[in-house]
């Protein structure tokens, strides 16, 4: 779970302009940090199927974010892939 200040922290580091909260790169970062989190649940808890499903469909949906983001602005994509440490 994601706190407020955790949430505030990934929004400064990846915000296109000073509102920002919905662009694809805060997105794909707020993402990134619960499959995190879910990984390292899964790790201690292996026969936890529900969060299992759960981490899946996050990582689907970061996923669609990334070719959105590739398709439309590749700079950017290049960019958040290096920052976050994700493989292509």
């Amino acid at each position: 779970m994601l706190t407020k200040r955790v949430k505030s922290k990934i929004i400064g580091e990846h915000k296109v302009h000073d509102k920002d909260t919905g662009s694809a790169q805060v997105q794909i970062a707020m993402l990134s940090r619960r499959i995190d989190e879910l990984a390292s649940h899964l790790k201690k808890n292996a026969k936890d199927r529900h969060s299992r499903r759960g981490l899946l469909k996050i990582v689907s949906k970061r996923r669609k974010l990334l070719s959105y983001l590739k398709k439309h602005n590749e700079k950017e994509y290049e960019k958040l892939i290096k920052k976050l440490d994700l493989k292509k």
